[in-house]
């Protein structure tokens, strides 16, 4: 399994949960961060992007955006300083159903489209144009077929030098980020993607993750 890096944004405020720091919700018997943690726990180096009211546990760096409610692309700024890996996850920290099997499969499928790619343009010879160019990114797409940008893998060097393009990072929008990039995606099921907008969507959160316990 090729290594990666992973950034967790937990920078949220929460205004349809009524101002509520989201990483500190409790779904299950767990944190919504810490669950987030338990998703990224093979990478190499994880990044908490916001101000954790918890301990964190030792290794993990901790980045703020700027300004702090700058929005994700904001986040993903601040935390990509302390990523070194070839790839890097970025994971939102309000999908509690998300596990570390999905990561695994996100990563491998931008691992497998990479080498690919490089395979290709090897076979074809230096100076040969590349038809195969592998994709900067793989995200999930909900059962509704709505990409998910802040579930994804995306290689470190592309996602780098989008932000660049993008210029100042605060307050702009995924999908301006995204326009400078080539993604491929990756189908979920119906539970993976739900997040915790609202209180009714912690809820049916907290019902699957107890239904899922008294069947295991």
């Amino acid at each position: 399994m090729q290594t990666y890096d992973a950034l967790i944004l937990a920078g949220g405020q929460g205004r349809r949960l009524g101002g509520v720091d989201k990483a500190s919700l409790v779904v299950g018997s767990n944190t919504l961060l810490d669950r987030a943690l338990s998703a990224v726990a093979g990478a190499e180096r994880i990044v908490v992007v916001g101000r954790p009211a918890s301990p964190l546990p030792p290794g993990i760096r901790v980045a703020s955006e700027d300004p702090p409610g700058g929005g994700p692309v904001a986040g993903i700024a601040a935390g990509m300083v302390y990523v070194e890996s070839r790839f890097v996850v970025i994971l939102a920290c309000d999908m509690p159903l998300m596990t570390a099997s999905v990561v695994d499969r996100l990563v491998a499928r931008l691992v497998e489209a990479s080498d690919e790619a490089t395979g290709a343009t090897r076979s074809a010879g230096v100076g040969m144009p590349d038809e195969r160019a592998p994709p900067d990114g793989v995200n999930l797409v909900d059962d509704g077929g709505h990409p998910q940008p802040l579930a994804a893998a995306y290689r470190t060097a592309a996602l780098r030098g989008a932000l660049t393009k993008l210029g100042t990072p605060a307050n702009a929008s995924m999908r301006q980020l995204l326009s400078h990039l080539t993604i491929s995606e990756l189908p979920a099921d119906a539970r993976t993607t739900l997040d915790c907008d609202t209180w009714s969507d912690v809820e049916r959160c907290r019902e699957l993750l107890t239904r899922n316990a008294l069947e295991q």
